[in-house]
């Protein structure tokens, strides 16, 4: 199923528009199909939505708010393209809030929580398991999910909204800089970081977590890759 079958852009009010617009770029953006620097042509996401280019606007506005997007005068919107300093500000970043989060998630995690952590380390298997690019994309954005459950397990509103802007940044980051074509936030850590979650094992849940974005961040190189076309990676 493809966007324009998700979200019928005469279904819904003009804000309710911006925000499925502002939705479906991000999504793009987070799973990698939208490149670091693709241009994002008001007009042709416009025609891609059947939206005005003052509702395009405001989507592209929200998505320059969180980072995901930089507007240049006379040129344009495109999707940011983090220099090798904001890639490290962006992990220096959840050095400083994850192992927290993670030490804080002890103190709240429930059997349930556990039990839906498992779960999601079994969807990680199943799509490192698999090939081609959709399993690709989904494992990223999987990795990606794991660190926003722990932040929701941690249920401090304020840090969530944090981790889902340093999320979405990391995959930014990790599209232009990763040294490999998939994500490197390693599904055996996961597992020992909810081992140490299960055992209410605060100080090495918080290790583990550091030790963890080291490791991501470690990973990193200067290459770029190509994206694929807008009207491409929007799938529609």
């Amino acid at each position: 199923m493809n966007i324009s079958e998700k979200i019928s852009p005469f279904d819904v009010v003009p804000d309710d528009r911006a925000l499925a617009i502002r939705e479906a770029l991000r999504n793009a953006i987070v799973d990698r199909r939208l490149a670091p620097g693709t241009k994002l042509v008001e007009s042709e996401v416009g025609d891609l939505f059947e939206a005005s280019r003052t509702v395009v606007r405001a989507a592209l506005q929200m998505l320059t708010f969180e980072g995901l997007v930089k507007t240049e005068r006379n040129r344009g919107a495109f999707v940011s393209n983090p220099t090798p300093e904001e890639a490290r500000q962006v992990f220096a970043s959840r050095r400083l809030l994850e192992p927290g989060i993670a030490a804080a998630a002890v103190e709240r995690i429930t059997d349930a929580d556990i039990e839906a952590f498992r779960h999601h380390l079994q969807e990680e298997v199943r799509f490192m398991n698999e090939r081609g690019p959709s399993a690709r994309r989904a494992e990223i954005k999987a990795s990606g999910d794991f660190h926003l459950m722990l932040a929701s397990v941690a249920g401090n509103l304020i840090l969530q909204r944090f981790m889902d802007e340093l999320v979405a940044r990391s995959s930014l980051v990790i599209a232009l800089y990763g040294s490999t074509g998939v994500s490197r936030c390693g599904h055996h850590e996961h597992a020992d970081i909810l081992e140490a979650l299960e055992t209410r094992n605060a100080e090495r849940a918080a290790a583990l977590m550091l030790h963890h974005i080291d490791h991501i961040e470690a990973d990193l190189d200067i290459r770029v890759r190509d994206g694929l076309a807008l009207k491409d990676a929007l799938d529609i």
